[in-house]
């Protein structure tokens, strides 16, 4: 059987606070941020690629209306007017002395103007891999706020969000059956929706719990 050809159309998060699931895993986050009144006014948000550190990250952003850029563009960037900043994927920029000088100058400007900071990262200062010891010790003594793996709910919710920001739906019975055939974590779910969107699109089929079975390569308990 002939394979349908398959357009690479743009995935459209839905990133408002209504679209972001509550969970055990991420809700002292949501309460650290909501909360507002951080030591020294800045904060690290933590968690795995796919745990909605940038999804809550621009909620927070929206409410306070803060600028968003990521730490590796701060090098190009001029040193802005004292507002809230949201600076994402800090642990990407370990070894780029031009990039860890930014941030440093970014960080001790906006304390100054006492103009809150939200920085996102997969894990912990310590782990960073940063080479210019004053933004180390700066780092190292924010606040954290992290968001833990998923449990049940918050993975179903991650594996629907994926299908609806690609405009699938599926059904409740295929969402129970995939997060106990995929690793638990954000990345897989994330991975394994758009692997069965491929293969829907190629194969000309809905998103059944017999199509997951076969781009898994596991066996369904019934079809979905």
């Amino acid at each position: 059987m002939a394979r349908q050809l398959a357009f690479d159309l743009p995935v459209r998060p839905a990133l408002g606070r209504e679209d972001f699931f509550v969970s055990p895993a991420n809700e002292l986050a949501l309460a650290a941020l909501d909360s507002g009144g951080w030591p020294h006014g800045k904060i690290l948000l933590l968690g795995p690629d796919g745990a909605g550190k940038s999804h809550l990250a621009k909620v927070w952003a929206g409410d306070v209306q803060a600028r968003v850029v990521t730490a590796a563009d701060l090098a190009t960037l001029p040193l802005p007017d004292p507002a809230a900043m949201v600076v994402e994927d800090a642990d990407h920029i370990a070894g780029d002395l031009s990039a860890e000088t930014a941030l440093f100058h970014l960080h001790n400007h906006l304390t100054a103007a006492r103009a809150p900071l939200l920085i996102t990262a997969r894990r912990g200062p310590t782990h960073w891999g940063l080479t210019l010891p004053d933004l180390k010790s700066r780092m190292e003594a924010t606040a954290v706020a992290e968001i833990l793996p998923p449990d049940d709910a918050l993975l179903s919710a991650v594996c629907l969000k994926h299908f609806s920001d690609r405009q699938l739906q599926v059904s409740p019975n295929l969402i129970k059956w995939l997060i106990r055939h995929i690793d638990r974590s954000f990345a897989a779910a994330r991975k394994a929706v758009a692997a069965l969107d491929e293969a829907s699109l190629q194969r000309g089929r809905p998103v059944t719990r017999a199509l997951a079975a076969e781009v898994l390569d596991t066996t369904p308990d019934d079809d979905a």
